[in-house]
């Protein structure tokens, strides 16, 4: 219990294909998470673009345990304003309730939406509407992906009303703020995290979980000990690294080399390895294989495809 069977995920897919389309023509613009036509880069640029157009008070909001928290006796009431049909509302009800199996212990959840079911983000959407609706109705620029949003103010003032009104808000909803990661930021001179990235200055890096999860991956596929011959290697490495650089292409041009280069030590160790060496690479192994060997062997370079991304966007 609590992992969605097959047959669940047909039934809940063939649910979203009716129940979506009729809260998305309604869905505010501000939201980007999990809607046809709409992602997190979209989200993401909007964000470059509001801080450019001088917004650069951001109220950085993080609702705790969103997801596990959202009250079933309020979500069903949202989706019975839109939907009347009884046996839409009992399957939507049916997988609420959803059982899960903790431990030895079963117990049937009272509040959230069940993890891993496909109708979750759309459910998770239609709570969060009205504060959308709110939020815009109020001229705040708000930009949201599911759980995770921020507002952007031309002011300090205009951000701490911000920050009030979401407070109440999210209050009266059954929901809670953490209290140590929402707050409010001036982005010139101050950080703040946003679907993987870090802004702060007027640019953007990945965040430090984003890099510890991207070095995590890299490292599994790069061990000392490895048996698979170097093309093997870079094979089920070079994936991994276009999938990380498709998505954080747009980091500061220094996050790319200091990366590379932590890779190419990865993979000399690997080398050193086989000829005996103990520990990671250093001394003559960078003359040894140069930068220019990994490349020969098709290694896939994060700096030269950042260059190559700006080198295009300047035409």
């Amino acid at each position: 219990m609590g992992i969605p069977t097959v047959r669940d995920r047909v039934v809940q897919t063939a649910l979203r294909m009716v129940v979506e389309p009729i809260f998305e023509a309604g869905f505010a613009a501000q939201s980007y998470g999990f809607r046809p036509g709409r992602g997190c880069k979209d989200a993401l640029r909007r964000v470059d673009g509001l801080l450019r157009a001088g917004y650069e008070h951001v109220v950085d909001v993080d609702l705790k345990s969103y997801f596990d928290t959202i009250p079933h006796d309020r979500l069903m009431a949202l989706v019975g304003q839109k939907v009347s049909d009884g046996r839409i509302l009992e399957l939507v009800g049916q997988f609420l309730r959803q059982g899960i199996l903790d431990g030895l212990a079963a117990w049937t959840p009272e509040g959230g939406t069940p993890q891993g079911a496909v109708i979750s983000p759309l459910l998770s959407n239609i709570y969060l509407d009205p504060l959308d609706q709110l939020m815009a109705a109020s001229g705040y620029e708000m930009v949201r992906y599911a759980d995770d949003f921020v507002v952007l103010c031309r002011s300090e003032a205009e951000a701490a009303q911000a920050l009030a009104m979401i407070g109440q808000w999210t209050a009266a909803a059954g929901l809670v703020l953490h209290p140590l990661k929402t707050r409010t930021v001036k982005a010139r001179q101050q950080s703040f995290e946003f679907l993987g990235y870090r802004f702060e200055g007027g640019r953007r890096w990945p965040r430090a979980k984003s890099l510890t999860k991207f070095k995590d991956t890299v490292r599994a596929k790069t061990r000392r000990n490895s048996g698979h011959s170097l093309e093997a290697i870079i094979a089920d490495l070079n994936p991994a690294l276009r999938g990380w650089f498709n998505y954080f292409q747009h980091s500061y041009r220094t996050t790319f080399p200091s990366l590379d280069g932590w890779i190419h030590t990865r993979l000399r160790s690997v080398r050193r390895k086989r000829r005996k060496g103990k520990g990671i690479a250093r001394g003559a192994d960078h003359q040894r294989w140069p930068n220019a060997f990994f490349a020969k062997h098709g290694l896939f370079s994060l700096r030269a495809a950042h260059a190559l991304t700006c080198q295009s966007s300047r035409r």
